[in-house]
This record gives structure tokens, sequence and C-alpha cells, in this order.
């Protein structure tokens, strides 16, 4: 098994259904909630929820927090669409496509503060975006991928044309240790982990923000439309757990690690999940209320960039996308 994943890969992976027990309560008195995830294997960047859940922060809140692994990538909107699961654990781009195709679903918060994806290289030979013509560039074959690709070589007067390219099925990491391309794309908390924990050492990254592509969050929390509006004080609640999970998480990053690892010790290399916490946990920047809350600035940067180089069809206002009204004000 590959231990990095993709950033936005959208290769296939089967797997059965895994639920995460809730925390010992009085089950009877807590309302279910089914939280789907954005990959078929669990990873590092669910430490928080499944810490939380341990610790009891979402019993607390009167919630049994089941934790679901999707069977692919493609059945996470799905089940959060189609109201199998009431939130969600995806990316930007999926809550945007699955809009596009009139899913009822919303983004109530995000997972990060900004897009830590780039093109990364062996350490010792940093890359400028100029350096990349002529290069052979692992990378995921999907649309926004590509178009960060394209923004990023525009930066420098490039084009697609002017790099060779070769797919991943599910990881571009193998690609560039074993020396089939000379630089990858991917994001620092996971292609950038695999490389220092499966290669042996840290990748030198080049920015896609510093180069044209939005600064906006790659990973977000999704709700189902039909559920916010008729269970809005469980998302707020939902909410307020998670936000209380990733902030304890990362002040106690070795208990995080560890509860990751009592539910999931055969998923990833234990190396790997502790290293991708701790790369993952400066990515949430300062710890305070504004943490998991939208900015309205990030999503039109964002949806004119995808108006402008065609990755979607019909791109809508901001707010048809996402919601801050189930966080804490």
């Amino acid at each position: 098994m590959n231990l990095t994943r993709r950033s936005f890969g959208y290769a296939l992976a089967a797997m059965a259904a895994f639920a995460v027990a809730p925390s010992p309560s009085s089950a009877q008195s807590l309302t279910k909630l089914t939280f789907i995830q954005e990959w078929p294997t669990p990873d590092g960047f669910w430490v928080p929820w499944i810490l939380g859940n341990k610790k009891g922060f979402y019993a607390a809140e009167g919630i049994e927090l089941e934790i679901v692994t999707p069977p692919t990538v493609a059945d996470t909107m799905k089940f959060l669409g189609t109201g199998r699961a009431q939130v969600a654990f995806t990316t930007v781009m999926d809550v945007i496509f699955a809009r596009e195709q009139q899913a009822p679903v919303t983004a109530i918060a995000r997972y990060g503060r900004g897009n830590n994806w780039g093109i990364l290289s062996p350490e010792g030979s940093p890359l400028t975006v100029a350096d990349l013509k002529g290069k052979t560039i692992g990378i995921y074959n999907d649309a926004w991928t590509k178009a960060q690709l394209t923004m990023m070589l525009a930066d420098a007067k490039l084009t697609l044309d002017d790099v060779n390219t070769v797919a991943a099925s599910d990881d571009t990491v193998p690609l560039l240790l074993q020396k089939k391309v000379e630089a990858i794309t991917g994001i620092t908390n996971a292609e950038g982990t695999g490389m220092a924990t499966t290669g042996g050492q840290r990748a030198e990254f080049l920015a896609a923000t510093k180069h044209g592509v939005p600064n906006s969050p790659i990973f977000m929390l999704a709700g189902n439309d039909d559920w916010l509006k008729a269970n809005p004080d469980v998302a707020k609640a939902f909410l307020r757990a998670t936000q209380k999970s990733i902030e304890y998480a990362a002040a106690h990053q070795d208990e995080a690690v560890a509860a990751f690892f009592e539910l999931y010790s055969k998923a990833y290399d234990e190396k790997f999940i502790t290293q991708q916490w701790k790369d993952t946990v400066p990515l949430f920047g300062e710890m305070g209320p504004d943490l998991m809350a939208h900015n309205n600035a990030d999503w039109v940067a964002l949806l004119d960039a995808l108006k402008k180089f065609k990755v979607v069809s019909d791109v809508l206002e901001p707010s048809a996308y996402y919601t801050n009204q189930y966080l804490a004000q």
C-alpha cells in the first residue's frame, strides 16, 4: 500500500465501509450522526475527530458520532447528497462539482486556512516555474490538478505543452523516488510527508499560491442541505465538538496519533501518520474563533479561477457553495 494518497486525485480504491464506535456514554440519549470521509482508507487528516470521539467531546454535545469510510472516493458526495450521511469530510472541489450536479450539499466549515498544493522535487534540487520547461512531472489526472498546474506555468509564460506529464494511479511519490519523473504535484502534508517518511528526504516545495493559484483551503466539512435545515442545533454542536477536537489534537499530538492507531493500526505506517499530523497542524494557523470559518474572498478567488480556466461549466455565487451560519459566532 502506498503511504500517501493524493492531493486532488480521483483514483478509486475498494474497501468496505468502516464505522468508529462512539465513546462510551448513554448512547440512548445521543443523536446519531453519520460522518462520511473523503477517502476509502483512514488517514491522518481524521485524527481530530477520532481523538475527539474518544475523549467524549461529541458525546458531551449530545452526538453519537459514526465515522464511516466510503467504498470509493466517488461515494463521499453520493452518501452526503442522498442523506445516507449527514456530514462529510471532503474537498472544496468535491463540493463544487457536487453542486454543479445540483446535489444538496453545502460546505459548513474549512479544514485549514489555505492551499498547500504545489510542485515537489528532490531535496537539493529546487525548481522555479521557468525550470519546469521540458521537465517530466508526475500528476494526478483530475481537472483541478491540471488547472492549478496550468495557472502556475502561465506565471512563466509556459503552458502544459511545455512539460511532459505522467499520471499516477493513486500516488505520485513513488514516481519521484524511482526517478521516473523530475518533479511531482502534491500537498505538503501528503506527498511532502511521504517524501520525508518513505524517501528519507524533505522535498523541495514550489508553492502554487506564489504563482497565480488561489490560496483557498483544500479540505472542507460539508452537510446535507435538508438535514442542516431540519437540525441546525445538531450541526452547530457537531462543529463545536470538531473545533474542540482540532484544538486538542494540535496541542496533544502524541495522544492524537495514539488514538488513531488504536483504531487503524493497519491503515498506514505509524511513522507516516505521526509525521502527517505534525505536518498538518501548522496549516490550521492560530487557534481561535475563526479557525473553521470560511473566508468569502477565498471563494471569490477560487471561483474566478475556475471560471477563467473552464474547470466547471457554470460558476455560481460563493453563497451557493458555503455557509458560516452553523459556526459559533
